[in-house]
């Protein structure tokens, strides 16, 4: 199944565009899911009918599904509390119920990775859109599924439940008390939700689209987010210029401003990504004959071919085209320099806004206000970092190998 993730800046138009591009992918004959995860029902909105957590027939072949976010808040503590039910009567503690809970912060996160996860491992349909929130949001979401894993791997290490049988001989000698069965058996159990999630945004067949306005703010808007989504490793197969003003405006038209600036942008814009424009209609799309309307570019079946060497993401000519994966790829040149360089693609860098930090197994980087600790590769483990550089749109970090360490006659 290919998984298409559409997001942007705020109010650009992308619950609509999401629910167009669902609609034409249908009309084309490929069973589609839409998700939304607006709690207000935009989604609905823009299809002309209401949606929500029952998955809900838009016409044949398209599918609208809106999870509930409070729902899943409540069933998941009801289940935890379930599991600590023998500690919280030995507390006497009072079991809270479903009726009483709100959701918390951040639960309309998780019951979209979670419906994302779902969605996926069921194949019930060919094309999975998703209306994502809006960029920043949207890309510290799709981080979390590879941040939580590897905070939980540094909490609760699974090489630790080995030594179950010698936890209570452990616990007296250390004096402090060790971490129950139990805990390890809940933590695998997100290790292996969080790791089926990472995996459908990491698949091959898993891209992001975005959308934005063409103008000064969106311009700054997609740099900031290409680069985000450049350093997560997730590939980009279009960027949709949307609400683009017809060209016969007038030249004393007040339109005129805004359709230079559009024109600007556009022509900036078409020289580093592969640009879709959609239509202004004069008014806001309401139905399904208004999203048809826009004529919103479709997205392709199949698995995403293998990237050439140096390919850089976000090129993919023609509807049909799949997104080229972003790949950190090692290059040995210790027979040429003595080094090895770890190249990491980050188109939009600046060189002032970069920072490399070793600790370990990991390198940490931060390119602008994103950051990503990933770990090393096997031959880099062995190695010392030997400096960077900022080549275009591609940062290279040199490893040196450590003579203590690296295997003689290498």
């Amino acid at each position: 199944m290919r998984t298409l993730l559409l997001t942007g800046p705020g109010g650009t138009g992308r619950t609509t565009l999401a629910a167009a591009t669902a609609l034409a992918a249908a009309r084309q004959g490929t069973r589609t899911l839409l998700l939304g995860t607006d709690r207000d029902d935009t989604l609905g909105a823009a299809l002309g009918m209401r949606t929500g957590p029952a998955p809900a027939l838009v016409e044949p072949r398209l599918t609208v599904w809106r999870p509930d976010p409070a729902q899943g808040f409540r069933d998941g503590l009801a289940a935890l509390q379930d599991r600590a039910a023998s500690a919280l009567d030995l507390l006497g503690a009072a079991r809270l119920d479903p009726e009483e809970l709100t959701p918390l912060p951040g639960a309309d996160d998780l019951a979209l990775l979670r419906a994302l996860r779902e969605a996926a491992l069921a194949e019930a349909h060919d094309l999975l859109v998703v209306d994502l929130p809006a960029a920043p949001r949207a890309l510290a979401l799709l981080a979390a599924p590879e941040e939580l894993r590897r905070c939980l791997r540094r909490l609760l290490p699974p090489e630790r439940q080995a030594a179950r049988a010698l936890r209570p001989v452990l616990g007296r000698l250390a004096g402090v008390p060790l971490p129950t069965g139990a805990l390890y058996e809940t933590a695998a159990r997100w290790e292996l939700e969080l790791a089926a999630t990472e995996a459908v945004l990491a698949d091959r067949n898993t891209v992001v689209r975005l959308v934005a306005e063409p103008g000064p703010a969106g311009a700054d808007a997609v740099r900031t987010a290409a680069l985000g989504l450049a350093l997560r490793g997730l590939r980009t197969d279009l960027l949709v210029a949307n609400r683009v003003l017809p060209e016969d405006v007038p030249a004393d038209s007040w339109l005129g401003g805004p359709l230079a600036q559009q024109r600007k942008t556009l022509a900036e814009w078409q020289g580093t990504y592969d640009v879709r424009t959609v239509p202004h209609l004069g008014r806001d799309p309401r139905g399904t004959d208004d999203l048809a309307a826009l004529g919103a570019p479709g997205a392709a079946l199949g698995a995403v071919p293998e990237a050439a060497p140096g390919a850089q993401p976000g090129a993919a000519p023609g509807d049909d085209a799949h997104a080229a994966p972003v790949e950190w790829t090692v290059t040995d040149r210790l027979a040429e320099d003595g080094v090895l360089v770890w190249s990491i693609p980050l188109p939009g860098a600046v060189r002032e806004e970069l920072d490399l930090v070793r600790r370990g197994d990991e390198l940490a980087v931060a390119a602008g206000p994103f950051r990503r600790t990933v770990p090393l590769p096997s031959a880099l483990r062995r190695c010392t970092v030997d400096g960077a550089a900022l080549r275009g749109d591609t940062l290279t970090v040199r490893f040196t190998p450590d003579p203590g360490l690296w295997p003689r006659g290498r």
